[in-house]
């Protein structure tokens, strides 16, 4: 049994954790620790969750303690800098959902965050949580990074085809969508009810700070090929909605790839396989990722769809605790007496 400490503890993914946090059988106790939010009590911040969760009240983080085995760290980019390294000087457990050590190169954070990292030295040593790759080694680091929403949602959709394809490739491009929750809590004009309503648009064109997190990903799989990445905003709360085409050298087998992305993913309890473009509503309130794959001639087209605050943030977080400490990778994350609970990826749904 662990103890957890949830840094940030009151935003939507924060929200998230807690909720985990309290059906994870593994998890003893759990405690939040916030900024403005200090001194107020759980049901306070989270209304819908009094009578489902235990109630509590948030400490305030310069009070915090390191009494606990596991750290949660959900706060904006550059103030995890702020905790991680007195984290792991204390032997402690680092889990951050922010971005602030998902890349391997000091010198990107200049380019695309607009700060000098004040610990680069754990930038190669981190553990990157992709949690769904075999490859994914859980040795050798006590702080794991979580894997931004986006990237998330690309990488699994074009890992094993550039495994077993990248000379083939001659270049992809992916356009990706998401609901406003990945903005944040902090009050926005532009992502008002009353702006989003019916609207869709595309924003940081060539300057998403999520383009060198997927490059630094697929390049170590083995992509020597151009690759473009376009970001847009759905009028919906919460998903990431992400197509990828690629474009090829010769002709392509759909059943090849099929038998690809089944075999890859088949000991991926949360990576599911379909037989048609999947619905954004299919993996809401959800930690799945769903693939659908379209084959025509020298062209490829995948889709894939995730919860962007689950899958591609507190979900995927639990699911890289649940990896790191030896548990079973769907704890806390699906109910065993769900029907909810799919069929594995090794039959195509």
């Amino acid at each position: 049994m662990i103890s957890v400490g949830i840094i940030g503890g009151s935003g939507y993914t924060g929200k998230k954790l807690v909720q985990f946090c309290e059906s994870h059988k593994k998890i003893n106790e759990y405690k939040v620790y916030g900024f403005s939010t200090a001194g107020s009590s759980v049901y306070e911040i989270f209304p819908d969750l009094a009578g489902i969760i235990k109630n509590q009240s948030i400490i305030n983080i310069e009070q915090l303690s390191f009494e606990h085995d596991v750290y949660f760290i959900a706060l904006p980019h550059g103030e995890s800098l702020n905790y991680v390294p007195g984290l792991i000087s204390a032997g402690k457990t680092a889990i951050d959902l922010g971005g602030d050590y998902r890349l391997n190169n000091p010198d990107d954070y200049i380019e695309w965050y607009k700060y000098n990292h004040t610990s680069p030295e754990f930038l190669k040593e981190k553990i990157y949580g992709l949690a769904d790759l075999a490859e994914t080694n859980y040795s050798g680091s006590s702080l794991i990074a979580n894997p931004g929403c986006y990237p998330t949602a690309v990488s699994l959709s074009l890992i094993p085809f550039i495994k077993n394809f990248s000379d083939e490739i001659i270049t992809i491009s992916t356009s990706a969508y998401s609901g406003t929750s990945g903005a944040g809590k902090s009050p926005k004009q532009h992502l008002l009810m009353s702006e989003m309503n019916g609207n869709a648009a595309a924003y940081n064109l060539n300057s998403h700070r999520h383009y060198p997190e997927i490059l630094q990903t697929l390049n170590k799989f083995g992509l020597n090929s151009p690759f473009s990445f376009a970001t847009h905003l759905l009028p919906v709360s919460v998903g990431i909605y992400s197509t990828s085409f690629i474009h090829l050298k010769s002709e392509i087998n759909q059943e090849e790839i099929f038998s690809i992305y089944k075999q890859y993913y088949e000991n991926s309890p949360f990576v599911r396989l379909r037989n048609q473009p999947p619905n954004l509503t299919w993996v809401t309130n959800t930690n799945f990722c769903d693939l659908g794959i379209s084959v025509k001639g020298k062209s490829v087209i995948i889709v894939s769809a995730i919860d962007n605050l689950i899958k591609g943030a507190s979900g995927q977080a639990i699911q890289n605790l649940n990896r790191f400490y030896g548990y079973d990778e769907t704890e806390g994350l699906l109910d065993k007496n769900s029907i909810l609970i799919p069929e594995r990826v090794s039959s195509i749904v």
